[in-house]
């Protein structure tokens, strides 16, 4: 921290400069992202930030075969993008999603190929890790993941929200572990995350069990969204700006911190100081400190430091 202290008693009375490739590169952080998806829309909304659409509004954004793809091309995608600090993902049309294709995903169960239970069994857990994926490349993203919520958010809509780094939603929003009533047991991540979001083990055994719907005032209240919105619009205005006000800080803090909180949430306290030790020992060298403490002592916000792409 020595070091630290003597290069920024050297900075500190510099003025603060953007480096003229940034500017230079302002324009192309602005694009839209080149891949098109079939049941996505991906835009850029603001400086660093992207809106990742489910976009089947005429099937309520039923998740088909294509989803389970291309959800995991994208955020692999946004992983790499150097310009994106944060995402809001929402749902296009009347509802967020109605859950799996129940028409169109019926035959990847069950017509499962092998010459034997044992085979079939084999090529089924398989079929469903990869499911599993989808939703999981959400938290393996290094951006923070804003999802906005409207109308029905049902069954695999749970598990997606439930990989998201941040929940709002409408007024009249609701969420319906569904998978009981089509027979099965949710295997794409509800189970998992849910009771880690949600303060309660009997609410989430409850609405696992029954399948009942959970509105947008006891979703709030049971911590499962943190803030409720009157309408579609307000709500997306609403998460872009805390996108955006994600996307002000050090892309090097504000993804570090999210590998972290990940990382803490499944391992004991002890494991987790020591990982963020390890991370740090490496990441404290940034320039980005620097940056953020003159911007500090000129009463300047986050949004005025010029932090590099990561």
């Amino acid at each position: 921290m020595a070091v630290v202290a003597a290069r920024l008693r050297g900075l500190l009375g510099r003025p603060l400069r953007v480096p003229a490739r940034l500017m230079a590169a302002e324009a192309e952080e602005r694009r839209s992202p080149g891949r098109s998806f079939e049941t996505l829309r991906v835009t850029a909304e603001r400086d660093h930030v992207l809106h990742v659409e489910l976009h089947r509004p005429e099937k309520r954004n039923a998740m088909n075969a294509a989803f389970w793809r291309e959800m995991v091309e994208c955020f692999r995608d946004i992983g790499r993008d150097a310009s994106c600090r944060a995402v809001v993902i929402s749902g296009a049309g009347k509802i967020f999603t109605a859950g799996i294709d129940l028409v169109e995903m019926g035959s990847e169960f069950l017509m499962v190929e092998g010459e034997d239970a044992a085979r079939k069994a084999w090529n089924l857990r398989r079929k469903i890790r990869e499911f599993q994926e989808t939703f999981s490349v959400l938290e393996k993203c290094p951006k923070p993941v804003i999802a906005a919520v409207h109308g029905a958010c049902v069954g695999g809509g749970v598990d997606l929200i439930s990989a998201c780094d941040i929940r709002y939603c409408t007024q009249d929003a609701w969420f319906q572990v569904k998978e009981v009533d089509i027979g099965l047991a949710a295997d794409v991540g509800t189970l998992q995350r849910l009771p880690k979001i949600v303060g309660s083990q009997s609410l989430v055994n409850e609405l696992a069990f029954t399948a009942r719907k959970l509105m947008a005032p006891e979703a709030q209240s049971c911590g499962l969204v943190s803030r409720v919105f009157p309408d579609k619009a307000t709500l997306l205005r609403g998460a872009l700006d805390v996108a955006s006000a994600i996307a002000a800080r050090s892309p090097v803090a504000v993804q570090g911190t999210k590998v972290n909180l990940v990382y803490s949430r499944d391992h004991p306290v002890p494991d987790g100081l020591r990982y963020v030790a390890t991370w740090n020992m490496s990441m404290l060298q940034t320039e980005d400190i620097l940056k953020s403490v003159q911007a500090a002592v000129e009463k300047k916000g986050p949004e005025d430091v010029p932090f590099s792409k990561l």
